[in-house]
């Protein structure tokens, strides 16, 4: 075989262990997505942790303190 047609099998079945092979690409595509949502969940827990545990100081004390 000449090299054009060895580089064009080569090429050829590259690309169908691609398209074949799709769940390892959702699989890091949903561990990205996990990884976004972590990073904002601690993130927001970061900027807003004191006021929120505010609250629900304010709200317990209303609750044990009626009145």
């Amino acid at each position: 075989m000449n090299r054009i047609a060895v580089l064009k099998t080569r090429v050829v079945g590259w690309f169908r262990r691609r398209l074949i092979d799709e769940a390892g690409a959702s699989l890091v595509e949903y561990a990205l997505l996990l990884a976004l949502i972590a990073i904002i969940a601690i993130a927001a827990l970061v900027f807003l942790g004191h006021s929120a545990a505010n609250v629900l100081n304010n709200v317990a004390n209303n609750i044990n303190n009626p009145g």
